[in-house]
């Protein structure tokens, strides 16, 4: 635990290339809830009413669409896991390790702040492939793949590619920090008061930790940013100046609660990926050679 990150150059490759494969492996299975997710956070916008369940939700859209609409925009989700995943997790030690030296301190501010501006910055740069993602998944008719929603996008809106960004840093940033920062710290509450030690058993308990934490903490910026991703595809998902008036807008006509729409699936899906995400990155680590997380 206390061996310093690695600077040299297959270090760099490693520390990113482990990160961003489980990163990846993770969307691959979870993608189906993800789909659900923006199905759940779409449903009755600006209007009360009583929502459909991920479970109902799930048997409307296979017997409507097929169960390969579960996949919808897999391509683009696991180009940005890859990459956004690779950054995110690959920033997070670099960043730690200049902040203890910046400020002689280790303790979970260094950790939440590093964690934080790792998810912003991978998020900034992939944006673009969210925004698609999102759209495939949302669009019940298209079976044209990925370049032509792009082609309709740039005719029919222009430049959409970065739309809800600041969103996206923000949920990145809440994720990224929640996320690693609580894995990290739990895992060293627990070497210290419980018999556990590196290992399976305390890279599952952590990374449960860290799921349930972040999906309470980003469950309203995620449905925001989703939003803001999906504005003017259709008149009646209405239009959001940005992340703050979309989430007073969500409020005023769709009550508190809807902030939490597809909270259920979000965590369906974040629980087990993030699971799955800090076990094989951490296995991957182990095999290259690295410390672990």
């Amino acid at each position: 635990m206390e061996q310093k990150w690695g600077v040299s150059g297959s270090d760099v490759l490693y520390h990113f290339g482990t990160s961003g494969i489980s990163v990846a492996t993770a969307t691959g299975i979870t993608h189906p809830l993800d789909v659900l997710k923006v199905r759940l956070q779409m449903q009755l916008v600006g209007q009360r009413g009583p929502l459909i369940g991920m479970g109902r939700l799930f048997f409307q859209v296979v017997k409507s669409e097929g169960p390969r609409s579960l996949y919808s925009g897999l391509t683009p989700a696991l180009m940005r896991s890859v990459t956004y995943g690779g950054l995110r997790l690959g920033l997070y030690e670099p960043c730690k390790y200049v902040s203890e030296l910046a400020f002689e301190s280790t303790n979970v501010l260094v950790k939440i702040a590093s964690g934080a501006f790792s998810g912003a910055v991978a998020t900034a740069l992939t944006n673009p492939v969210e925004v698609l993602k999102v759209r495939l998944q949302m669009n019940r008719s298209s079976r044209s793949g990925a370049i032509h929603e792009v082609r309709k996008m740039a005719s029919e809106e222009g430049i959409v590619l970065w739309k809800g960004v600041g969103p996206a840093m923000a949920r990145a940033a809440a994720l990224t920090a929640s996320q690693l920062a609580t894995y990290d710290e739990s895992k060293r509450v627990l070497i210290k008061w419980t018999p556990l030690k590196e290992g399976f058993h305390l890279h599952l308990i952590s990374s449960m930790i860290a799921g349930m934490t972040s999906t309470l903490i980003t469950a309203p910026i995620d449905m925001v940013k989703t939003r803001l991703m999906l504005q003017r595809e259709s008149e009646r998902f209405g239009t959001y100046k940005n992340g703050f008036h979309c989430a007073y807008q969500v409020m005023r006509t769709e009550g508190l609660g809807g902030l939490y729409k597809g909270g259920f699936a979000i965590f369906a899906r974040l629980g087990p990926q993030t699971v799955i995400t800090f076990i094989l990155c951490e296995k991957l680590r182990e095999f290259a050679g690295l410390r672990s997380i």
